[in-house]
């Protein structure tokens, strides 16, 4: 059997068309060379996803329609094709129509594979055992020939062998979970993300891809990403974050040094702890914690920093985290529920002061709010499968509770009536290597700290301003201290909470918590950033989950949530703020379906209700502003989800106008795309610009965004004077009637939708019919490519997405048109 011929690769492609990899020589690879696996998610014909191991200098390749499954009772159908290069590997692309495999490849899973046993001898004999080890692939896995010497295809299987990967489908799906590329949005783990018990290695457990090796004299920290939102399910370890110093305990002859982030020794100054390290009985190794002082079981920032003083020094704590080295072994490969497993067992019960970060088992969401109700910093949550590095890893992220960094003094003013005391400092933070100003702080000190200021920064006192007095224009200290300014040099960082930023990137509403003396001025960088918790995945409770929504496709209530939960990010901002209107079907779409607007016959968990006063005579309107609200309203049998034209803040004036293209009978698909650009071209005569969807049922809609500035009956008027005016020019192809007798052979530009109180389905929504189609946002471009108005559905939309680079109505939000000039042309 030829494995590794490039031949039959090079026949099937034009390299002068296609951007693939062309078959180069093989180049020759050391004994210690890792082998490359690569999995490759293309959309074809059909989506299927290419599974390759390297071997031999190629890429042995088999399609595997169902992409892998974690679950060992899944065998999917996996055909091996021919070996491509090994450059194939990095290819993401699209690949040209009328070439072979015509469609867009994305790199869905890589890393490195480890045959168990002699791979060559696993081809020829039709079974081949190996490990992965990728950012979403982890493990034992098996592929088996199934086909005979005459069939025509060569079929095998790939399945997930029994192991501590191992899941069911029903518990975790990978291809659902992680659809995305991880090119462009890499997960940084070398292990399974998210699958692993969280934080709950066995004790004793084996510490796997240990290497032995030499404790290192130096070791930087793995430094954590500041996150937006939080990730939900799934395998993260979630940590407190601590209001403290981080701290590492290097371990040599039993001999304990404690070294600050950025390598300071501390260890006189912290010799009640190094002497608890001590009892933990390590002689080699390196532990990675934060010290802190506890008032009322809280972190206290300030009583921290008198401790270090030598007021109180007995009351530090040490929390440890992690162990990188231990014992002459290299622990940074092994997983970091095995190395914080292994490091609990040691700390239990052995010394007073040493202390193991406990983590919180619960969904991030809830730990957080609880966190910040309980007065602590925030929250570190690190992948259970993840590596050490020392470097500021997306494997470790941070959410704080409040907004608050360290920035770096650039000047300083006395308080008023007194030169005894500062009363202002000047932040800045770095960019690029130039300073920036980033505001100032005047509160948060006691009488003795501002003394303290001033004392340190008259010694830093120099006469030329820190950066561009330009910067400062326009802001409160320009207008009158500007001269009561005195600027030092950059030597002191300061740890100060905020309310927010500015656009233009100040503080707002600063207060100073202390001085940082553990970080360099140079490494203060703008980070801080609002948590929200609203966009993230939700961890609702499915109940039924197995009732089938579609008897056509099959598609079950339990994939119904699912489907919504993924697209939350691209579908919330079609819903932020608008009234909704929900189509529930609580037998599924071929039963009894009903509408709900407001409140009143059952409650929706998680979704706003505004006050009745806001549209009199009427219910409490709904909102849907986070993925929680989502997820819970389609657990509640919610379909469709259809928007008002405007948002809740002006509420009576549309900040859009809907074309809903409603084909008659006897229009065919080609028609109602023709349609569509007739409607755009006439909008764009009308200098208004336009954006497009499937309606996920018939047929299209096209959206052109307003400035909330007319009344609904000024739009909906001005919207039936456009369709008028397409069937009067147009009348064989449009008609301004609705009525299926009136459009039959037709298109209805529907314009009643644009009416007070009227609805359109959003974006992303479902749609309650045979297939469940979805309303997908499309570019213009895409038009005359597109199949059908149900073209996209719930099972293959998430899919879709996870092929798009940018999104096609990105200028959309930006986009606040007036209608006047349009009105005035349309006579």
């Amino acid at each position: 059997m030829a494995h590794h011929d490039l031949d039959r690769y090079s026949g099937k492609r034009d390299f002068r068309i296609t951007t693939e990899p062309s078959a180069t020589a093989r180049g020759k690879r050391g004994k210690s060379h890792q082998l490359r696996f690569v999995v490759q998610k293309h959309w074809a014909r059909r989506l299927h996803y290419d599974f390759r191991l390297e071997l031999d200098g190629v890429l042995m390749s088999w399609a595997v329609p169902k992409g892998p499954s974690f679950d060992p009772t899944e065998k999917r159908m996996a055909i091996h094709v021919e070996d491509h290069p090994l450059d194939y590997a990095d290819f993401e692309g699209t690949i040209p129509p009328k070439q072979y495999g015509a469609g867009t490849v994305i790199v869905w899973d890589h890393g490195t594979w480890e045959p168990i046993g002699d791979p060559h001898a696993g081809m020829e004999a039709g079974k081949l055992v190996f490990l992965l080890h990728g950012q979403k692939l982890a493990g034992r896995w098996e592929l088996v020939r199934i086909s005979r010497s005459d069939d025509a295809h060569d079929q095998w299987i790939l399945f997930k062998k029994r192991d501590q990967w191992a899941r069911s489908l029903a518990q975790f799906d990978v291809i659902s979970t992680f659809p995305d590329s991880v090119i462009a949005h890499p997960l940084g783990a070398l292990e399974a993300p998210k699958i692993v018990a969280n934080g709950a290695a066995a004790a004793g457990a084996s510490l796997v891809n240990a290497k032995r090796s030499k404790t290192p004299a130096h070791l930087s920290p793995q430094l954590a990403v500041p996150t937006t939102s939080l990730p939900s399910g799934g395998n993260w370890i979630i940590e407190a974050k601590f209001d403290g110093y981080r701290v590492l305990a290097r371990i040599i002859d039993s001999r304990v040094t404690l070294l600050t982030r950025g390598g300071e020794d501390w260890t006189n100054k912290l010799k009640g702890v190094a002497s608890d390290i001590e009892k933990l009985g390590i002689s080699e190794g390196w532990v990675d914690g934060e010290i802190v002082v506890l008032r009322d079981g809280v972190p206290d920032f300030n009583a921290l920093q008198n401790a270090i003083k030598g007021e109180g020094n007995n009351d530090i704590v040490y929390f440890v985290f992690d162990i990188p080295y231990w014992e002459g072994n290299d622990l940074r490969r092994t997983p970091l529920s095995m190395r914080r497993a292994h490091l609990a067992q040691l700390v239990e019960g052995k010394a007073d002061r040493v202390r193991f970060s406990e983590s919180f088992e619960a969904p991030p969401a809830q730990v957080f709010k609880s966190a910040c109700e309980l007065g602590l910093e925030g929250l570190v949550l690190k992948r259970a499968e993840s590596a050490y590095t020392s470097t500021r890893s997306p494997d470790w992220i941070k959410a704080k509770c409040k907004l608050r960094q360290e920035f770096v003094i650039c000047g300083f003013g006395y308080r008023a009536g007194s030169r005894t005391e500062v009363g202002r400092l000047l932040l800045g933070v770095y960019d690029q290597g130039k300073l920036r100003f980033a505001g100032s702080v005047g509160t948060g000190w006691t009488g003795k700290t501002a003394t303290d200021l001033r004392e340190k920064l008259e010694k830093l006192q120099v006469s030329k301003a820190a950066f561009d007095a330009s910067e400062m224009t326009g802001t409160r200290w320009a207008q009158g201290n500007a001269a009561a300014t005195h600027w030092v040099r950059q030597k002191l960082v300061a740890e100060v909470e905020f309310s927010a930023w500015t656009r233009d990137g100040r503080v707002r509403h600063a207060s100073f918590k202390g001085l940082r003396s553990d970080k360099s001025p140079k490494d203060i960088r703008q980070e801080a950033v609002e948590v929200d918790t609203n966009v993230s995945r939700s961890a609702v409770k499915v109940t039924h989950p197995e009732r089938v929504i579609d008897s056509a496709s099959g598609i079950r209530k339990l994939d119904l949530v699912r489907y919504y939960e993924s697209v939350a990010e691209w579908m919330l901002p079609h819903l932020a703020a608008r009234p909704v209107a929900f189509l529930r079907a609580p037998d599924g779409i071929g039963k009894e379906v009903f509408f709900q607007k407001h409140l009143e016959s059952s409650r929706l968990s998680g979704l706003t209700a505004h006050p009745k006063s806001l549209w009199p005579g009427h219910g409490a309107l709904l909102t849907v502003d986070s993925a929680d609200a989502l997820a819970a309203a389609a657990q509640l049998n919610a379909v469709e989800f259809h928007t008002w034209n405007s948002t809740v803040a002006a509420l009576r004036y549309p900040d859009r106008i809907v074309f809903d293209l409603d084909p008659g009978e006897g229009v065919s698909w080609r028609h109602v795309l023709e349609a569509a650009q007739l409607v755009q071209g006439f909008l764009t005569e009308l200098a208004l610009k336009a954006w497009i969807k499937t309606s996920g049922g018939k047929g299209l809609h096209v959206v052109v965004p307003l400035a909330p500035e007319l009344d609904y009956p000024t739009v909906k008027g001005f919207s039936h004077a456009v369709v008028c005016h397409l069937a009067k020019v147009l009348p064989e192809r449009f008609v301004a009637k609705s009525g299926a007798a009136n459009r039959k052979g037709k298109v209805f530009v529907d314009y009643l939708r644009n009416g007070l109180g009227q609805t359109t389905v959003a974006a992303f929504s479902a749609r309650a019919r045979p297939g469940m189609g979805v309303s997908m946002p499309i570019s213009w471009r895409q038009l005359s490519d597109l199949k059908g108005p149900d073209y996209w559905n719930v099972r293959n939309a998430r899919e879709y997405l996870s092929f798009q680079r940018t999104d096609p109505w990105r200028d959309f939000w930006k986009t606040a048109q007036t209608l006047t000039a349009a009105m005035e042309r349309l006579g």
